[in-house]
Order: structure tokens, then sequence, then C-alpha cells
């Protein structure tokens, strides 16, 4: 059902869902901002207003998004088949793994069931798909990550403001480094902000005094994940659902392999296309190697943006009508997040060894 929302409300989720200001009271500098196009709002009804969209549950949560693969370990995405008559069992079994991040029903004649799984060590993928492989009776197969040509999955609402505004600017000046690892000190702070941050008038401070750590140090550090990449941005991460985006298709190509590279930022240049990937295929099973999610709010308007999806791809080669297919998710089966405290501890010991 979609959200009830104020013009102001739409303001504020069309404005922040990246951009947010990492400093000491964000709030402020994120009102000026909004005045700046014309929404007059103080800092503190701003707060108002995000901590009732929480408690509304029209945002998942407020804060940074951590990139999980740039703090250690790896996702991969699966398919597999559930057998009608038993696919809540095959679901249970599958999802009693800890590993399993998320799982959805999609629709398709043979591989309905696709999951995440988010592992510490690249090496227990085989493993826990071993596992999974024996206890359902069913192939599993795998389809990791080749490249990443845009994740941001970002959801716009009617209303004022409709363009992003970006306060990431605002704050102290940090130097990136290109050290993957985190310290025992970085990985507390991710911890302790992989769920959102508190909505408060300071919430940076507010970590600081958690995990015992100087307010200075928390925003640098957040800033600097931030430029690094580690954090893919910082705002309020909207509930699709809540603001009517019902319709969650993933569209897969099989698209020639001398053309992925300039397929790939083509369809990422799409505002409604908030996955796009190259993944491997499987022969006589999985034809397909690019993957571009798209979410609607009404069937039609899914459509339209799967055929925009189409128009473009058509520009590079010759698309079939066997070349390419749309998966809809029917049912979500277990959507937990992806586990960043086992990941992020492994890293962190494997910096610490001497």
């Amino acid at each position: 059902m979609t959200a009830d929302l104020e013009s102001v409300d739409r303001a504020v989720l069309n404005a922040f869902q990246g951009g947010f200001p990492v400093v000491e009271r964000p709030f402020e500098p994120a009102a000026d901002a909004l005045a700046d196009h014309g929404i007059d709002v103080t800092a503190e009804e701003l707060l108002d207003r995000v901590q009732r969209l929480d408690d509304d549950g029209v945002l998942t949560r407020f804060g940074a998004l951590i990139d999980a693969e740039a703090i250690g370990g790896t996702a991969t995405l699966v398919a597999t088949h559930a057998p009608p008559e038993r696919y809540d069992d095959h679901a249970e079994l599958i999802n009693d793994h800890p590993e399993v991040a998320h799982n959805y029903e999609r629709e398709h004649p043979h591989l309905n069931m696709w999951f995440v799984l988010s592992v510490a060590d690249e090496a227990r993928v085989e493993a826990v798909l071993a596992d999974i492989e024996a206890e359902t009776g069913e192939e599993t197969y795998n389809l990791p990550k080749q490249q990443e040509f845009h994740v941001g999955a970002k959801f716009p609402v009617e209303g004022p403001q409709t363009q992003a505004v970006d306060c990431s600017d605002a704050g102290p000046e940090v130097t990136p480094t290109d050290r993957r690892s985190l310290t025992a000190a970085e990985l507390d702070l991710v911890l302790a902000i992989q769920d959102g941050l508190p909505i408060t008038a300071t919430p940076y401070a507010d970590v600081a005094a958690e995990i015992g750590a100087e307010t200075e140090w928390v925003v640098e550090t957040i800033k600097r994940f931030d430029e690094e990449g580690k954090v893919r941005r910082v705002g309020a991460i909207p509930n699709h659902y809540a603001l009517g985006y019902s319709e969650n298709g993933m569209t897969v190509w099989d698209v020639p392999d001398d053309v992925v590279d300039e397929v790939g930022p083509a369809i990422a240049e799409f505002d409604f296309v908030t996955h796009c990937y190259e993944r491997p295929r499987h022969e006589g099973v999985w034809p397909y190697n690019f993957f571009a999610m798209t979410h609607g709010r009404s069937e039609e308007e899914s459509q339209q943006r799967i055929q925009q999806v189409h128009d473009r791809m058509s520009q590079y080669w010759d698309v079939g009508e066997d070349d390419w297919d749309t998966l809809f998710s029917t049912r979500i089966l277990k959507k937990t997040g992806i586990r960043l405290d086992e990941r992020a501890r492994a890293n962190t010991e494997a910096a610490t060894e001497p």
C-alpha cells in the first residue's frame, strides 16, 4: 500500500535518498539545503519528519548504506528449482542457512527460487551450496557478479524537489586510502551503523558515545568510507513497497560478449534501473549474462520501463524474442540483509594478524 505522504515528506524523500550531510549536527545544513530549493523547513521539523517516516515504515532505515563487499567477504546470487508441491519446505531448508540473506520466489518455469548468499570467505560459497543441494535434492546455479555497472536503489515520489540534494561535501576534508581491511575501531563503527544511524539531532555523536570514540573521528571515518566506496551513500533508505513500487522485475538478457562493456553503462543511465550487473551463463539451463533490475508502481509502468531497456539494448545488438526475459518477484521468502558482522570481523582479524 502506498504511504499517505505530505508534500514536505515527499520533498525530503526525493532530496535525501543519498548525500545527507556527515557533520556533527547534520539536520541543520540539510534543512538549509532544502530551503535553497524552496522547501521551508527547520532542522527540528526535518528531524521530526524523518523520525515519523521511519516510525511509519516508509524508511527501512536512515544512515549509511554500507557496501558489504568493500569491507570484506563476498556475496553471490544463486538460482535453483523448487518443486511446487514441496516449495515451502524447500524454502525453509535454504532459509535455515544463516549465510542466506535474501530469498525470493520469482516467475520462471524452472528456476523459481533466487537467493543471495553472503559469506566472510569466498571459499565457503561452494561448501554452503553443496549442503543446500544435498538437503533439497536440487541443483543450484551460482551467478556471481562479474561486472557491476550500477547499484543505486532510489525511489522518487511525486511532489516537490524531485531531484536529489547532495550535501556530501559538507564536513571535514578527508584523504581516502586504498586500504581494504578494517582496524578494530573501524569494525566497531561498522557494526554500530550497519542497521542505521540514531535519528537524533546528533546521530554521529550518539554513535561515538556508543562505541567509546570521539565524535570527530566518527564523522571523519564515515565520510572517508563514503569517498572510498565502503559506504555507497548516506541518507534516507526508503521502503519501496511503502512508496508504491510493488512491481519488482528482474530483466535478464543474453547480450553478446563483445558489446557487454558498451551496453552496461548505457542501461545504467536509466534512473529506474536500480541494479545492473554482468553475471555468468549456465549452458543448457541459463542463457543470460546481463541483469537489470527495474521497479514500477504498476504493471503498466513496469512494462513501459522494461520496453525502454529493450529499446536501448536494440541500439547495440539485434535483440531476439529468446534473448531476454523478465522474472517478477511474487513472494519474499527471506530478507535479513547482508551479514556484515562476520565479514567485517574476518577482515579485521586478517588485518591484525602478526
